[in-house]
């Protein structure tokens, strides 16, 4: 009898990826989602039922966990009381994998990734699972996130796997990143200006190695433990700028700020002042996890979608989400011009990691 997976926040960016790679490993996979977002029609040949229910509805939840689920994976858990929740489950579960974030990490002088870009801590690199974590709390994300963790790591009556991702990126994001540079390509833009140097930036995270992950993890159900989850080879911002150019066959030129920028002046969705590097060691050595793609190689899938979505639509109506977060000012293009005129910023070959 196949295994069965319950999938939370299935319609997202990463439940998609985990229902395919879990249904193409010979899972039978019931997708959950509230029903906000588009109806997924999910390939015949998958075992793959859709539910449509609140994640906070705990009866609902319990009800369709019923006499047992092999695998929960939780793309939802937000706070302590998704935590709870899944405990409540108990031996419902066989065990669970639950999306976390690297921004749970603390620095050494007990800095976090609250606040302005240019204080966020400088951690070791790469950084390790074992490094310091942030004191739980329910009012910020990744404070969420720390508190998720303790109470599964503490309480959970079954194996519970956490995974930690960098910047997520692939298809059917509802504020996807890549965005930042696909519009400066696809308006022919010939500069790009980006803060600290375009050196520092976040660990990025493809969906397609995440959903290996949960599949590497699912298939050694232990717990409880951690692991990082990040690309392999994770590219500087500069490299990122680039990576988009090539998959768009765009060129342009790279201008360098010594310092943070502003929003939309040089200061891009993965800008950071010190370098956030994940250790992928430990999940290669305890799951014999294989990365399934770079960041380079990830893109066009992304870049296909994002051009299907704007194409019919302006981008402010393609992803309100984004659009309440970043405003039109992420693409200023006249202050850019501004800057490099007056020579604010200092102008290089834009390269992509691997060319000459």
């Amino acid at each position: 009898m196949p295994r069965r997976a319950l999938v939370l926040g299935a319609t997202g960016q990463i439940g998609r990826a985990t229902v395919g790679r879990l249904a193409a490993d010979g899972w039978r996979v019931d997708a959950v989602s509230r029903g906000s977002r588009p109806r997924v029609r999910w390939p015949a040949e998958w075992e793959v039922r859709t539910h449509h229910l609140d994640r906070a509805d705990d009866a609902a939840l319990r009800r369709l966990v019923g006499t047992g689920c092999d695998l929960l994976v939780d793309c939802l858990a937000y706070t302590s009381r998704d935590a709870v929740q899944l405990v409540s489950l108990g031996d419902g579960v066989g065990a669970a994998v639950v999306i976390s974030t690297c921004m749970v990490y603390r620095g050494p002088e007990g800095g976090n990734f609250g606040g302005d870009v240019g204080a966020y801590p400088a951690l070791p690199v790469p950084v390790r699972e074992d490094q310091p974590c942030l004191s739980p709390d329910d009012h910020t994300y990744a404070g969420g996130k720390a508190a998720v963790e303790q109470v599964l790591l503490e309480r959970a009556p079954f194996p519970v796997t956490v995974l930690r991702p960098g910047m997520v990126h692939g298809p059917h994001s509802a504020t996807p990143r890549e965005w930042y540079f696909v519009k400066r390509a696809l308006d022919r833009r010939p500069v790009r200006l980006l803060a600290y140097g375009g050196a520092a930036g976040c660990h990025p995270s493809a969906t397609p190695n995440l959903a290996e992950l949960v599949r590497a993890a699912a298939a050694r159900p232990h717990g409880p433990r951690v692991f990082n989850a990040g690309d392999p080879g994770p590219p500087t911002v500069r490299e990122m700028a680039a990576a988009v150019d090539a998959a768009l066959g765009r060129t342009s030129e790279a201008y360098l700020l010594d310092g943070g920028g502003a929003p939309g002046l040089g200061r891009t969705p993965w800008s950071l002042n010190h370098p956030l590097v994940m250790d992928m060691a430990r999940a290669e050595r305890e799951l014999g996890y294989r990365p399934v793609c770079d960041y380079a190689a990830s893109l066009p899938e992304t870049v296909l979608w994002l051009r299907d979505r704007v194409r019919s639509a302006d981008w402010p109506v393609a992803f309100p989400a984004l659009a309440r977060r970043w405003g039109r000012g992420a693409f200023a293009y006249a202050a850019e011009d501004r800057a490099v005129k007056a020579g604010q910023v200092r102008g290089v070959p834009l390269i992509a990691a691997g060319q000459t």
